[in-house]
């Protein structure tokens, strides 16, 4: 996906009068973008609506009104944009309270390299194709801490051409091959196609303006 650039961005009055419409269209497209991953965990695939709107909502929130203050916001969510052949996404720990907090980040140390998507086997061949998750090259550097995990953590995962034609073929799904927590979930074959057109490059955009 192309990168967004200032341009992309409405301004404060602008954006107010689209908001509505726009928030509705993004948080169904989310629907379909959101994966629950066992009890705790969830993932959320970014594209160039669900960051593009981010800026947006950082903008009107921060009442930020000038070009380069739009551009520092860019240079943070572009990274989040999945190139061809790949897909990104957030992953949320999703825990409020203090002691499932201080349970569970010590334990999922090393979560960001344990998701992986497990593939339908390539013809004559009977164990499945796995495409393992890596962190985002600016996140990576910044998980310094080794005795405790972080509650977000951005992710990619990289595929082969005929990794995609076994994504597009189906079933699909994602698991967590993490040693302190193990989950699986299949993906809906209209999830399985929201996903597909990232990694062919034909994601819809959402109109803005």
């Amino acid at each position: 996906m192309s990168e967004l650039t200032v341009a992309d961005i409405l301004d404060l009055r602008a954006y107010e009068r689209v908001r509505d419409d726009f928030r509705r269209q993004v948080v169904a497209k989310k629907r379909l973008r959101r994966v629950p991953l066992g009890p705790v965990i969830t993932l959320l695939f970014e594209c160039t609506d669900t960051v593009r709107f981010q800026v947006q909502e950082m903008a009107r929130a921060e009442k930020i009104l000038t070009d380069e203050g739009i551009q520092g916001e860019l240079d943070v969510y572009n990274r989040l944009l999945p190139g061809r052949g790949e897909l990104s996404a957030t992953l949320f720990i999703e825990l409020t309270d203090e002691d499932q907090l201080r349970h569970w980040l010590p334990r999922l140390v090393g979560i960001e390299r344990s998701v992986a998507f497990e593939l339908p086997p390539p013809r004559g061949a009977d164990a499945a194709t796995v495409v393992v998750s890596s962190p985002e090259g600016s996140h990576a550097q910044a998980l310094t801490r080794e005795a405790v995990t972080s509650a977000v953590h951005y992710l990619r995962f990289s595929f082969t051409p005929a990794e995609v034609d076994l994504f597009g073929a189906g079933p699909v799904a994602l698991a967590s091959r993490h040693p302190e927590y193990t989950a699986r979930t299949e993906l809906s074959d209209e999830v399985r196609q929201e996903l597909l057109s990232d990694l062919e490059g034909t994601t819809s955009v959402i109109p803005l303006g």
